[in-house]
Formats: C-alpha cells, structure tokens, sequence
C-alpha cells in the first residue's frame, strides 16, 4: 500500500524538473542558432576578405603593368621630341639652303640659256624647248629642290657631250629642207637631199654660207655620222682661233 504514494512523488518530481529545464534547452537552441549565424558571417566575411585580396592583387598587377606602359611611353614621347626636334633643324637648314641655292640655279640657268644663244645654232629647237622646260620647272612646288639641280646639272652635261659628238639630222634652213652635219662644237655644214647645195656655219658673219667644194665631205660625213660607213677623213670648214677660217680635218 506504501508503494503507489511513492511512485506517484517520484513522478511528480520528474514532471516538475522537465518542465524546469525547457527554458534551458529554448535559450541553448538560441544559443546554437546564433553561432550558427555568426559562423555564416564569418564565412562571409572570410570570402569577402578572398575576394577583396584577389582584387587587391589583380589592382596592384594592373598597377605594374601602367607603370611599365608609363614609362615606355615617356621614352616614346623623348624620342619623337627630339625627333621632332631634328626634322624642325633639317628644315632650317633646308630652307637656308633652299634661299642660297635657288639663286645660284637661276643664274645657272642664265648661263647655259646665254651660251646656247651663242654657240653655233645646231639643234635650236631641242636645246631652247630643254632650258624653256628647266624654267617651267623652276616654278613648280612639287618638284624638290635637288631635282631641279640635278635636272640642270643634267642639262649642261648634254651641251658638254655635243662637243665629242658628230652628229647629222634634218632640218630646216629657211624654208629648205636640208641634212645637217655637225662636227663637235667646230662645225656646222648642211647640205640638201639632191645634194645640188652645200654650205656651212660662218661665226663672223653669223649666217650659213655656201660652199659647194665640201659636198662630197659632207656627204660623206652624213655617212660616218649615221654609222653607214666606217669612221674616216674629212674637211670641215671652221672658225681659227684669230678669226680667220681654216680647213680642219676628222
């Protein structure tokens, strides 16, 4: 009979301590769940931290490279300066040269125009159509400088190879079809196609005369000149040193 009652106290006891300890596991679970959210934090924070180093390193990496880029391109910007620099002199220089040269071809010009006018008048056409053209060109922009010089240059070289040259073409003389033979720079003959008239270049008298004891000499310098025959003797008629005319043979 004693028994029940002490079982029943015994219950009642572990009835009354459950119930004491809900609270505890309540504030326990809270507990758990806090860390839980302050562990999630952590983590978030520890990967936000990752990704701020990453960016940090990616940030300094790029910042080597513009320091790199930076300085190529000071170097870059030196070089162009004093490349700049160079071409500004050059083209001081060039136009200094520019207003000393130009003079000196003009006269150049002059010169070779006054001798062509009086040398013996072979070829009048060709050589005064050539020094023409130089002064054309002399006016012209897109032509340097140097090109012109070298064209001029050019020019006096051809009247210089006329004097080791003999040479025969057709021209006129008056309204006269004739052949010229021309014999350096020492004489000038002509002679017609039928061969019925022949003269020469009289410097003193500044006028072609004629003279019909040179046509076969000219005829056949014609030939020489033409390569149809080989190189041989002929009279021409020129002009001696004190004036007077002498027969001089090539």
């Amino acid at each position: 009979m004693m028994r029940i009652p002490l079982l029943l106290c015994l219950g009642a006891v572990g009835l009354a301590s459950a119930a004491d300890l809900t609270p505890l596991f309540d504030e326990s679970k809270s507990w758990l769940s806090a860390q839980a959210e302050t562990q999630a934090k952590v983590d978030a924070l520890d990967d936000e931290r990752g990704t701020l180093l990453q960016d940090y390193q990616n940030v300094l990496r790029e910042t080597d490279g513009l320091r790199i880029y930076n300085q190529q391109l000071r170097a870059q910007l030196a070089s162009q300066q004093s490349e700049m620099d160079s071409v500004r002199k050059e083209g001081f220089e060039v136009e200094r040269t520019n207003r000393e040269i130009l003079p000196l071809m003009q006269k150049m010009l002059d010169t070779l125009e006054a001798f062509v006018d009086l040398d013996v008048p072979f070829l009048p056409e060709e050589r005064q159509g050539r020094i023409q053209k130089l002064r054309d060109m002399m006016n012209r922009a897109d032509v340097t400088t140097s090109e012109k010089y070298r064209r001029i240059v050019e020019s006096y070289q051809v009247e210089m190879e006329y004097g080791r040259t003999l040479e025969g073409y057709e021209g006129k003389l008056g309204e006269k079809v004739v052949e010229f033979l021309r014999v350096g720079r020492v004489g000038l003959m002509y002679q017609t196609p039928d061969k019925a008239e022949t003269g020469y270049w009289d410097v003193e008298k500044k006028a072609f005369v004629r003279d019909d004891r040179y046509r076969d000499d000219v005829r056949e310098g014609l030939k020489i000149a033409r390569k149809q025959v080989s190189p041989n003797l002929i009279i021409a008629p020129t002009l001696a040193a004190k004036g007077g005319k002498e027969d001089a043979s090539r």
